[in-house]
């Protein structure tokens, strides 16, 4: 299939079901290891992969003796008793392709709040430029169930948001969407392309397809993520995951479902900067920085002339010209008073100025969205 073949940034979703052996609530070292040497292959190739990986509770559920009926607590304990167990099993499978793995656990305030949100994309990346496999999880040890995901398709869905990933895979149970339940309805067809995520297909996934995919939510969780990773210009694979090399499979012609998006990753994320995150502040800047942002330049600290306003780093800012005119918008990786601190100095001096350093921009490219 050409969108995992062509994508240069995937986000793979593995849920407890694949990972661990329900006959002995241990680690499919199997399946773990033909995964493993499924995504190296890829890697070879350039493409970059990062994992999302449930079982950390399952894991460790068989660890500390308890049954399947878990109050928070327990569900906690589990998961801290489970984590190195479950990144004991991917550093083994990776282990023989010479693939360096790292654990990142996240609870929804690492992708709702954007302070947060860029230290842990800041992370990610840097893992990602590293060569490094990333193994994503909930941080179960700690999240309440007030701040939970939920569910970690949600989570692989925000993480692929997060890392302008251009495609997300969720591996389930069931090789994609159908019209209706196959193991109950013998007549429902498959659906291998939704290129609009309608009401239609909605029902289709909340209603006969709702025990299609195993975990918390089936089908429907699935479909909500592709939603979001739609939103971020990301499109959605659902895949069988129940088999060896699920992705070589798909690649081979195995039957999935692609939910494609209508923008791609950087316009997504620079409408959003643009249109849906309200300015804290502003930044304004002399004639040669207006410059070098309009040919598509990071905006640094020389060519700031004043700061106004009071926002933390991560919030969205004005950039205006000197003579008022707005430029565009964007993510500040300082925060005002830092901000106000290193105008007009050279990124080698931010270091000594503030004793610390968030980099050389006070707003990358990346995170700067120009007014037409």
């Amino acid at each position: 299939m050409t969108a995992l073949t062509s994508a240069r940034r995937l986000v793979v979703k593995v849920g407890s079901s694949l990972l661990v052996d329900e006959r002995t609530g241990a680690a499919d070292h199997a399946w773990l290891a033909a995964f493993a040497a499924d995504a190296a292959r890829m890697r070879a190739r350039g493409q970059q992969i990062l994992v999302v990986s449930s079982g950390a509770v399952a894991l460790g559920r068989r660890r500390l003796g308890l049954g399947r009926k878990l109050d928070l607590p327990s569900k906690q304990a589990a998961a801290a008793a489970g984590q190195s167990l479950l990144m004991h099993a991917w550093e083994e499978a990776f282990a023989p392709h010479g693939v360096t793995t790292a654990q990142v656990l996240l609870t929804r305030d690492d992708t709702e709040r954007r302070r947060r949100w860029l230290n842990a994309r800041a992370t990610i990346e840097t893992l990602l430029s590293l060569g490094v496999a990333p193994v994503v999880n909930e941080n179960d040890t700690v999240v309440t169930e007030e701040i939970r995901y939920g569910d970690n398709d949600r989570l692989a869905a925000r993480v692929a948001q997060m890392i302008g990933a251009d495609l997300l895979v969720l591996l389930s149970d069931i090789d994609g969407l159908y019209t209706a339940d196959p193991r109950r309805d013998a007549q429902a067809r498959h659906i291998p392309v939704v290129s609009e995520l309608s009401a239609a297909i909605e029902a289709m996934a909340g209603g006969a397809n709702a025990e299609a995919g195993v975990g918390t939510g089936g089908m429907a969780t699935k479909v909500m993520a592709a939603r979001i990773a739609a939103a971020a210009g990301c499109a959605t694979l659902v895949t069988l995951g129940a088999r060896p090399a699920p992705l070589g499979a798909v690649e081979a012609g195995a039957r999935a479902t692609l939910f494609e998006p209508s923008l791609t990753p950087a316009a997504a994320y620079k409408a959003w900067i643009a249109g849906s995150l309200a300015p804290q502040g502003a930044l304004v800047v002399d004639a040669g920085a207006a410059a070098a942002l309009r040919q598509g330049k990071s905006l640094l600290p020389a060519g700031v002339k004043a700061v106004e306003g009071r926002f933390e780093k991560g919030d969205a800012v004005i950039v205006r010209d000197e003579a008022g005119r707005e430029i565009g918008r964007g993510l500040s990786r300082y925060d005002a008073g830092d901000a106000e601190t290193i105008k007009g100095l050279r990124s080698s001096a931010i270091e000594a100025a503030l004793g610390f350093t968030e980099g050389s921009t006070l707003i990358h490219a990346d995170d700067l969205a120009l007014t037409a």
